[in-house]
């Protein structure tokens, strides 16, 4: 939300783009999507770059609608969704990319993670995690979200993920902190939830729907006036996998914006 006035779709785009832009692209690299979710992400790379994507998820019904959309868009040659855990994916990639997979790891594994994003790059490979976190120091999820919401998830601390890349081996090329973003996207989805609240409550029951108002509620003001953030972290197996100044994102936004106008993405 660089203005805080986008729409929930410009901002989604704004991101994708944002995130692009820091894997520093080339024609015909591949790249490999940890927790491609529903292909957003991946769809978004192979459609405006020129590059081919693998997607991996564990999710049967986000799998079914990601190829969905792969073929819909004409891109079913250039963009691979698989059912298949991250670590038993066996090749070798140009770029790592993975948003709002990190949280659903647990804290007992992430170093094994960034050892696996570490074992997918190539030598001069480029990495963009993208994670919710927390100024504050390691803790434990909230017992609403941990039983109703989010079980098993965490959200790791930044002393936790640096320290699991520390010993993963890999350089941190840079590091961007977003700190209100997210308070604006789960305002964003708060004010389309109770617009629809009442198809809700006729598929589950009046309990679900209030229980989803309040996590959204509560999460909006954990962004807005409590102690979580999101942070962006670019690593490599290499210091000099990118250039040494961030201009080059600058141009590669500017340039993804263009490919997005051709694509009709942002129109």
């Amino acid at each position: 939300f660089e203005t805080g006035t986008e729409t929930l779709e410009q901002a989604q785009t704004a991101k994708k783009r944002h995130i692009a832009s820091k894997l520093a692209l080339e024609p015909g690299q591949t790249v490999l999507d940890i927790g491609c979710g529903w292909g957003g992400m991946a769809l978004y790379l192979a459609s405006v770059a020129d590059v081919k994507v693998v997607g991996v998820t564990l999710a049967v019904e986000q799998l079914k609608v990601a190829r969905e959309r792969a073929h819909a868009m004409g891109l079913a040659d250039r963009v691979e969704f698989r059912l298949q855990d991250y670590r038993d994916v066996p090749e070798i990639f140009d770029r790592v990319v993975s948003v709002g997979m990190l949280e659903h790891v647990g804290v007992g594994h992430l170093t094994e993670y960034f050892l696996n994003v570490r074992n997918r790059l190539a030598p001069d490979g480029v990495a963009l995690v993208h994670s919710i976190s927390s100024k504050a120091p390691p803790g434990i999820t909230g017992p609403f979200l941990r039983k109703y919401i989010f079980p098993g998830g965490y959200s790791p601390s930044l002393s936790e993920a640096f320290a699991a890349v520390e010993r993963s081996g890999l350089w941190t090329l840079d590091t961007e902190i977003w700190r209100v973003h997210y308070a604006q996207t789960l305002a964003a989805w708060r004010e389309r939830f109770l617009a629809e609240r009442e198809q809700v409550v006729a598929m589950y029951d009046e309990r679900f729907a209030r229980m989803w108002e309040i996590y959204l509620s509560a999460c909006e003001n954990a962004f807005a006036y409590g102690s979580s953030c999101v942070f962006q972290v670019q690593l490599g197996r290499n210091r000099d996998a990118v250039p040494l100044s961030r201009n080059y994102m600058t141009t590669a936004e500017a340039a993804l914006a263009e490919a997005e106008t051709s694509q009709g993405l942002n129109s």
